[in-house]
């Protein structure tokens, strides 16, 4: 007989422990299961799998939690703009009101414009200690070149 033409219940393939060839419907070999039990179903393969990766999501829930735990909340202040072209250069001052150094996201932009669009940019301050004040610079294109009054906004963890 063709081997293509071989039925079901004739193809084989390795045991999962030791690679043997036994029929494509058993899992394991009757040397590695002497016994005989049943093979574990898909579903609770995937159960385990399934249940695994919640268990994971909530252990790098916790830990991510628990590295910010104290940081912030920032306040943030624009201190000076001056001229500085192709942009402005914005002077920001933050305060960390937490009880952890961390760093912050500040929104710098014009406050006589609505909403968040291209006349607004963001900037990473830099490490700030709990109940500390840091002051940074950064040199803005999108606010134009005129100097006017600008506000900030940061972000907290």
């Amino acid at each position: 007989m063709n081997p293509l033409q071989a039925s079901v219940s004739e193809q084989t393939h390795g045991c999962v422990r030791c690679g043997a060839p036994i029929p494509i419907t058993d899992g394991m070999c009757e040397r590695c299961n002497p016994l005989g039990l049943k093979q574990p179903a898909a579903s609770q393969a995937h159960g385990t799998v399934f249940l695994g990766i919640i268990v994971a999501v909530v252990v790098l829930f916790i830990l991510a939690k628990l590295s910010i735990q104290g940081v912030g909340p920032f306040q943030g202040v624009v201190a000076g703009v001056i001229s500085a072209p192709p942009g402005l250069a914005v002077t920001v001052t933050v305060t960390n009101r937490g009880t952890a150094a961390g760093s912050t996201t500040c929104r710098i932009y014009d406050p006589t414009i609505q909403g968040i669009g291209p006349e607004s940019t963001y900037a990473d301050s830099p490490q700030v200690q709990p109940g500390k004040t840091v002051s940074f610079s950064q040199q803005v294109s999108s606010l134009g070149t005129v100097v006017r009054p600008l506000a900030v906004s940061c972000s907290n963890p």
